[in-house]
């Protein structure tokens, strides 16, 4: 594979796409690591989402690399990051309204103010801008950053380990059980 020398503005948006969604996902497992707090089913759908929503601009990034920067790989890659989006809206968005109540105190600890699963609203939100963006920009002459070029060497490879520990990590949650508890206390797998 060549390295990425010159791409198109697009190609600069599915990099920091990528590199946002792999930083939030491994905020996610991070919280979840050090505060203790184990990610119920919504939560573990919408790191689902999110790890789709990844896919799209891995994909852009990896067949950039291999030298294809036809516009409908483009729109391939984005299309799936706003499908995963809606899909990670809608189940962020029912998280939220199972708490939206006064007094509730909600789901986990609050980050920043808001919970993890208010956060992930907001990320979807801008997954569908950061796509929508690079849709209007397919076709553009730009320049990538040798930052950013790196980063499309590194980041599909981040991912996969992101994705390969959140499977590790709901199979040791949930254990040998069908079904995983709507609040989940311990690893089932290690008790």
């Amino acid at each position: 594979m060549k390295p990425l020398t010159n791409g198109s503005w697009a190609l600069t948006c599915a990099q920091i796409m990528l590199l946002g969604l792999c930083v939030c996902l491994a905020g996610a497992f991070v919280a979840q690591l050090t505060l203790g707090e184990l990610p119920c089913p919504l939560c573990i759908l919408q790191r689902m989402a999110m790890m789709l929503c990844a896919l799209g601009p891995a994909m852009i990034l990896f067949e950039a690399r291999r030298g294809h920067n036809e516009s409908a790989i483009y729109a391939q890659g984005f299309g799936l990051s706003v499908l995963a989006a809606i899909l990670g809206m809608a189940i962020s968005t029912r998280q939220v309204l199972l708490h939206i109540l006064p007094g509730d105190p909600g789901y986990g600890s609050a980050v920043l103010g808001l919970h993890l699963y208010t956060w992930a609203l907001l990320v979807f939100i801008c997954v569908l801008l950061g796509a929508a963006v690079g849709l209007l920009l397919i076709g553009t002459k730009g320049w990538t950053p040798p930052p950013l070029r790196l980063l499309s060497t590194l980041l599909p490879w981040l991912l996969a380990g992101l994705i390969a520990a959140n499977l590790l990590s709901v199979f040791i949650e949930e254990g040998l059980h069908w079904v995983l508890p709507d609040d989940p206390v311990y690893y089932q797998l290690l008790k």
